[in-house]
This record gives C-alpha cells, structure tokens and sequence, in this order.
C-alpha cells in the first residue's frame, strides 16, 4: 500500500528494513474514491492524514463566482494532507479528480512516530517541504510564464513527478482530466486551453488527448517551459 511513497522517500534518502515497516503501520485502513468526490473540506477537524495510493487528486479553491483555482495536483505516494497532522483543519479542498484508491493514517500514529523515529520525521517534514516548493514553482507559473509555459511546466513537473513513482512510459502518461480542469490548474480558461494545446501540438511538443498526454520532443517542452526540477528535490542524501 505504501510503495509509491517510498519510492518517492527512496529517491531522496536511504531507508531501512525497519522504518519501512514503520511506515506500512501507519495505514489504518483503505478505500476506494470515486471521480469527482471530495475527500477534505476546509475547515472540517482532522483526525487522520490521507495517503494517495492510486489515482489522481487535487486541491481546490472555488470562488463565488463560480470559478475554480486548482492549486495541485497529486499523484500516487502523495499525502494529500499531511500538512493537516499540525494545522488540524484544512483551508482548502481535496478533490479526486480520478477514481482512486486512497489509505488513511491517524494523527495518533503520526505521533507516536514523530516521538520515536527521528529520522523518519525529518523525512515527512521533507514532504511538506517540498509541497510547499511546489506550490512556489505553481505561483511562478501563474504569475509569470506565458499560457505554452505553464502548460509545459505543468507537464514536465507531473511526468517527472510520475516517473519517479513507476507511473509513466517512457514517451507520457495517463492525465484523466478534461480541458476545464486542465485550464483551472493552469489559470485559463477552457478556450485559451485548447488553443494552448493545439499550439503545442503543432510545434511537434505536446499531444494531449482523451486522457493521454505524450511528450513529442521532452527536451523542446522543458525549453518552452524553462523546466529545471531542483525544486522536487531529486537529490539522494542524508535528511
């Protein structure tokens, strides 16, 4: 249930026979979501941190007017909320944006382990580290990359991100998420999306459709994008 996240912790940091049966204990139990529920709401008490084991989700903020900023993305072997371990309630929601399999891991446990596994918890400090460095390189794009560059940011981020878990072929990756959702993580709308996307397609870049993504030219779409992954923190060494 566990394996995606460590091989996402793996990939930053050694891990031994015992931390790693640490970490499946954590799991108290596991569900299955469907496509467009939401699983966390802002401001509802948390009792328990919620690990992505299959599928796609994503936080959201909607506004009064209608519209819909999604702020991440996550993939499998991200906690959805483990920020919420300390804040104790969410000011934003979590939504699937896939049918997904999720495993649930109570606060107590998260204690109990911040008490005795020292080395763990620097780990999953590091997780919401680099949550927050993403949510930087997010800002970055909506405040200043043009509408090609955030849409090959998002790209290379979430292949790199996919990669690292098992969860990409070589060319691309399954992105089960239609144009409007699409254009809410990107700041767009609908229309500007499309465009965008053709745009890309045919400079020989990009092909994204019916849920598929393929990078075309990966080194052409990391120029367009100025794509440079130091921010997820790809590095192995001691934490």
């Amino acid at each position: 249930m566990v394996e995606a996240l460590l091989l996402a912790l793996r990939a930053r940091d050694a891990i031994d026979p015992d931390e790693v049966a640490i970490v499946a204990g954590l799991v108290d139990e596991v569900a299955m979501v469907p496509a467009k529920r939401t699983v966390l709401k802002r401001g509802v008490p948390l009792s328990h941190s919620i690990l992505l084991i299959e599928g796609m989700m994503c936080r959201y903020k909607d506004m009064r007017n209608g519209s819909r900023q999604i702020s991440a993305i996550h993939v499998p072997g991200d906690f959805l909320d483990l920020h919420g371990f300390t804040l104790k309630h969410l000011d934003h929601d979590v939504m699937a944006l896939t049918a997904a399999k999720v495993a649930y891991v109570p606060h107590d446990r998260l204690t109990r382990m911040t008490e005795q596994y020292p080395h763990l918890t620097r780990l999953f400090w590091f997780l919401t580290n680099l949550d927050a460095a993403m949510h930087r390189e997010w800002e970055v794009s909506l405040g200043q990359r043009s509408g090609a560059a955030r849409t090959a940011h998002l790209f290379c981020e979430l292949y790199t991100r996919l990669a690292l878990v098992g969860k990409a072929e070589p060319d691309g990756f399954a992105f089960p998420i239609n144009q409007t959702e699409l254009g809410e993580c990107l700041g767009m709308t609908s229309v500007h999306t499309n465009r965008v996307l053709r745009d890309l397609r045919e400079r020989g870049l990009l092909d994204f459709r019916r849920g598929v993504a393929k990078l075309l030219d990966p080194e052409g779409l990391k120029r367009v994008a100025e794509f440079d992954p130091a921010y997820l923190y790809l590095d192995s060494r001691p934490r």
